[in-house]
């Protein structure tokens, strides 16, 4: 088993409050079906939409952001366990972002040392 992380990525758009609590049934259902199969390694956290942003180069710029008018802002992370990439990406197909029209970017874990 190896470690990925999932970053959710979606438009930071509202919803009424009734859709709130739907999405969020269907999240922690997700969430509870993939910890009670062995696969959540970490919960991670959801993100605020605001932060900054550093580029480098000569001098480090520090720049407000990340750029809401991108429409690809990452929301939060989880960390899960999975055989290789393609079962870590089976795991993500039933995350809830998706059916709100998001993405979720699955990417493995380099490990520095065992």
């Amino acid at each position: 088993m190896s470690d990925f992380i999932f970053l959710y990525r979606m438009e930071g758009r509202s919803a009424e409050p009734d859709e709130m609590r739907r999405r969020m049934d269907h999240w922690m259902a997700w969430m509870k079906d993939l910890s009670d199969r062995g696969y959540i390694k970490d919960y991670g956290q959801p993100l605020e939409l605001g932060g900054k942003v550093l580029q480098g180069g000569e001098r480090t710029t520090v720049l407000d952001g990340p750029y809401a008018e991108t429409k690809d802002l990452v929301c939060g992370f989880t960390i899960v366990e999975a055989r290789d990439l393609d079962h870590a990406a089976e795991l993500a197909g039933g995350c809830p972002v998706l059916a709100g029209g998001g993405m979720v970017e699955v990417r493995p874990v380099l490990k520095l040392r065992d």
